[in-house]
């Protein structure tokens, strides 16, 4: 697998940051995504293999050009194998106090850049007869958190659609899994959208005491060369799945009475 090209989108920090640097020290060739230029060269700097580390700076909200940015993909080593989808934002706003266009933006990063993007892609997967889609969801993709409603929404949203891609691709030999942290030490609660769409430009508590990028990124990678279809990874957030699905109400009393925000 290790000839593998791997294209990480949302690379210029966090949990993509850190997968970027965990394959590249396994050896794979990677492409690395996000809106800025500088902080992607510098990560390439920063990798143990930086000849081996290809920028491509892009919006993946800019669902129009999905199409370009592959064809600009697929130039830079030949081909792609695996496409990370991992650029998002998240949320934290209640749903009386949050603005639609907040909403519409944390669907139009989350699910439907990560859709559009993957759409553009899979022509070349099915050619090929080999390809693996890895999308970093959330445990919030499989129940729900106060102040997360919009992130929640887009995050669910993901799983329903790659789950029916699995299905209809595997024939073609293309692959999913679907990556879902828990809380994990990034920026993500400091630049979540409160509900005018401002970033809350502070840090949570459950975020601050969450696991390291690169304990995440090590577990990913392991996922992803498994062909993992789902992976859950975090602390005792975790166990959330579990109750979800046998203890629903239990749950929902859990996270209430929480001070999680």
């Amino acid at each position: 697998m290790k000839d593998d090209i791997v294209w990480i989108t949302g690379a210029s920090s966090g949990i993509g940051e850190a997968l970027h640097y965990e394959m590249n020290r396994l050896g794979y060739r990677t492409i690395i995504s996000s809106r800025r230029k500088e902080a992607l060269l510098h990560v390439r700097q920063n990798s143990a293999h930086p000849e081996k580390v290809a920028v491509l700076p892009m919006d993946i909200s800019m669902t129009d050009r999905s199409e370009n940015h592959v064809k600009e993909a697929l130039a830079l080593f030949g081909r792609v194998d695996i496409l990370v989808n991992n650029a998002g934002i998240s949320q934290r706003s209640l749903i009386s106090n949050t603005q639609f266009k907040v909403f519409k933006q944390l669907m139009d990063v989350n699910y439907l850049g990560t859709i559009s993007l993957s759409n553009a892609l899979l022509p070349y997967f099915v050619a090929q007869k080999k390809g693996h889609f890895v999308v970093v969801t959330s445990l919030m993709g499989k129940f729900g958190s106060p102040y997360r409603s919009g992130y929640c929404g887009s995050k669910h949203a993901l799983h329903g659609y790659f789950d029916v891609l699995r299905m209809e691709h595997e024939k073609d030999h293309v692959s999913v899994t679907l990556i879902c942290p828990g809380f994990v030490r990034t920026q993500v609660a400091m630049n979540a959208l409160t509900g005018d769409g401002s970033p809350q430009n502070a840090d949570d508590e459950a975020t601050a005491n969450g696991i390291s990028v690169s304990d995440c990124a090590k577990k990913m990678a392991r996922a992803i060369q498994r062909k993992k279809w789902e992976v859950h990874i975090g602390g005792r957030e975790t166990i959330g799945i579990y109750l979800k699905r046998f203890f629903p109400k239990l749950l929902h009393k859990l996270v209430v009475k929480s001070k999680v925000r």
